[in-house]
């Protein structure tokens, strides 16, 4: 008898690009990849930070580099890419939040929250797509959506906008790319402890309405999403696509 195999979580000798790795779960999944051997580009906004990330993930022995990086500066964006050979896989974990009732939000407010969470992310796939197409070679694209991609939440209408907005943009773009070997999927946390999500564990009424939804009586740790990364962008999850994995504790349950 020939006995079934674990497919491998390796990384080794591939190229994976990281958005928001400076700090929270962007940063978690640019430690999960690099642990399983990809070089990893982490890119993000803010210089100073980006920089200490790359030195602590260097000096335990991996192979990283730093590319400062709006996702909203398109032009940018394109440019970085262009400059880059093409990546094997990529996770994208940039993301705004400007919460507030939907009847004080302001054409900023929503235009700041869309050209990160979607437009960036809408063209940010593309072009990592077009790369990885060009070159021949598969690929798996990772976006951290959230929990509210699939529902509705307090003061985040905007927000869910993106969100849900996020969740149909991988279904077509998985049905697209599909037949050249190109995957697309989300990761959608509950209320991970991260500095987004601070201004909401300070509020005592938005931390009972947390207890109160997450079944596990818990938020979520960076932790709780490496796993879930290191997965989607291995060929442990070679048939996955156009999908959501929902770490929400329970929160969708009902």
């Amino acid at each position: 008898m020939t006995l079934p195999r674990t497919p491998s979580f390796r990384l080794d000798g591939r190229r994976a690009l990281v958005t928001g790795a400076s700090s929270g779960i962007g940063l978690g999944a640019a430690v999960a990849l690099a642990e399983a051997g990809a070089h990893v580009v982490c890119a993000a906004r803010g210089v100073e930070r980006l920089q200490a990330a790359i030195d602590a993930m260097a000096a335990e022995g991996w192979s990283v580099e730093a590319l400062p990086l709006d996702i909203a500066d398109l032009d940018a964006l394109r440019a970085a890419l262009d400059a880059q050979a093409p990546f094997d896989a990529a996770v994208n974990a940039a993301g705004v939040a400007r919460h507030g009732p939907a009847l004080d939000t302001t054409p900023e407010d929503y235009d700041v929250v869309m050209g990160v969470n979607l437009r960036g992310a809408y063209f940010l796939s593309s072009w990592l797509a077009r790369g990885m197409a060009d070159a021949g070679r598969p690929g798996s694209i990772v976006h951290i959506s959230s929990q509210m991609g699939h529902v509705g939440g307090i003061d985040r209408a905007v927000y869910c906008a993106t969100k849900h907005g996020l969740e149909g943009m991988i279904k077509a773009m998985a049905i697209e790319w599909g037949p050249r070997g190109i995957r697309i999927n989300t990761i959608c946390p509950t209320f991970i402890r991260t500095p987004l999500t601070e201004p909401t564990f300070a509020d005592p009424e938005r931390v009972r309405w947390l207890q109160e939804k997450i079944k596990l009586g818990r938020v979520g740790e960076v932790q709780d999403i490496m796993g879930a990364v290191l997965y989607l962008a291995s060929d442990a999850s070679a048939l996955v696509t156009g999908t959501s994995m929902l770490i929400d504790g329970g929160w969708t349950a009902d």
